[in-house]
């Protein structure tokens, strides 16, 4: 990188540091910052796409084949963490908006229009691709594969929108009974996991555990709620690392959970899809140590102007780097598969170290596909004064028409 280059950079890290309010929560944004990172490079290098000898690309993931990699996924698995913060600063600006006089209902429809108009194009843009990518010779199949990858993130964007409806009762709970109010939830999820998966559950409905996706993500929201209301300290901290990572080994030893927070082809049980126990495990242990470390991880961004700045692009881009890394992805490997040969790490079978090897060689540049598209893209995540009346209403019907066919493939 050119001095000119470095200059640039330590200029621009100056004037966000310099616009950022001495009372700001740093290590907030930082834990937001992570957790969000996670996911594009989870499913990156958890996920493969692998070219079939009729031309298209099928999802994969090489943890069919290295088994012996699923702790990975213990780390790229943030969604606890990132429920954490997100309840937390619900909390915090819930508490702000009804200190200016804001009813609610005003703010929860704030909340939700930011996080609805990413989702709406990103929609929107896939409803005019698919079409397009046809007409061009990408196989059917492809296509799929494609609307597959871009919706596995979108059904985590509808979960976030019903926790956040709930944030005034989550409240409520905090108040009334501190970090205790998230035990219930966590009960419910160890009733629904025995029925399935104990003595009874050849007895069992097979829609039974979807009585988990409500109870299993709201946990970790909860308890960022009870943090922002200033109801969990450290002291419950230490109790959720310890208790949450010794429930985590019971799980996984006695009780014989997938080892994997992710789902693998071809397994006949999954964690996350609804949550399990082990999830809601993991959960207290990552929220228990983020806790902890809230004050060093304030301090340190504090203190690393860079750090901060870098940390500040990804949270004012958060819902551009979710809903279109997987886009960038296909981006390098749907024109690479029409040539017809299989290219290593991007579009052959995640089944062996080169593959590995190769997609990590790969990252920086899907990263950059993102950052490209991200330029394009950012704008949806502003208030659409440009977009009205009818423009509205076609990127609502093209993202209605893209929903369908998701639905109908997934």
């Amino acid at each position: 990188m050119a001095f000119s280059d470095l200059s640039v950079l330590s200029a621009a890290a100056a004037r966000i540091e310099a616009r950022t309010p001495t009372d700001r929560d740093r290590a907030l944004d930082g834990l937001r910052a992570l957790a969000l990172l996670a996911v594009p490079v989870g499913h990156w290098m958890l996920g493969g796409l692998t070219l079939g000898p009729e031309g298209a690309l099928h999802n994969t993931s090489p943890l069919a084949t290295f088994g012996f990699l699923a702790p990975v996924s213990w780390i790229l698995q943030m969604l606890g963490i990132f429920f954490l913060v997100g309840g937390c600063a619900s909390a915090l600006s819930l508490r702000r908006s009804a200190g200016r006089g804001v009813p609610t209902g005003d703010w929860l429809r704030g909340r939700l229009a930011r996080l609805g108009r990413p989702v709406l194009g990103v929609a929107a843009v896939w409803a005019v691709l698919l079409p397009v990518s046809y007409a061009a010779g990408v196989p059917n199949a492809t296509l799929r594969t494609g609307a597959v990858l871009v919706v596995q993130p979108l059904w985590f964007v509808g979960v976030y929108v019903l926790v956040t409806a709930l944030t005034p009762w989550c409240v409520r709970a905090a108040r009334a009974y501190g970090g205790w109010a998230a035990v219930p939830l966590l009960g419910s999820v160890a009733v629904v996991d025995l029925l399935r998966h104990g003595p009874w559950a050849e007895a069992m409905p097979s829609w039974l555990g979807l009585l988990n996706l409500g109870p299993g993500w709201l946990f970790a929201y909860q308890l960022g709620v009870c943090w922002g209301e200033g109801r969990l300290g450290r002291r419950g901290a230490r109790l959720m690392l310890l208790g949450g990572g010794a429930l985590f080994a019971v799980l996984l030893l006695a009780f014989h959970y997938p080892v994997s927070m992710v789902g693998v082809p071809g397994a006949g049980r999954t964690n996350s899809h609804p949550p399990s126990l082990l999830v809601l495990a993991l959960a207290c242990v990552q929220c228990g140590a983020a806790i902890l470390l809230r004050d060093r991880l304030d301090g340190l961004l504090r203190h690393r102007r860079a750090l901060w700045a870098a940390v500040v692009a990804v949270n004012l881009s958060a819902m551009t780097i979710f809903c279109w890394h997987q886009t960038a992805l296909l981006a390098l490997a749907v024109p690479t598969s029409l040539l017809g040969a299989p290219v290593p790490g991007l579009t052959t079978s995640p089944d062996t170290a080169v593959w590995i090897l190769a997609r990590l060689a790969w990252l920086p540049l899907i990263a950059v596909t993102l950052l490209v598209l991200g330029r394009f893209t950012h704008r949806f995540e502003a208030p659409w004064t440009g977009i009205r009346g009818p423009r509205r209403a076609a990127v609502a019907v093209l993202a209605g028409v893209f929903a369908c066919y998701a639905l109908a493939v997934v």
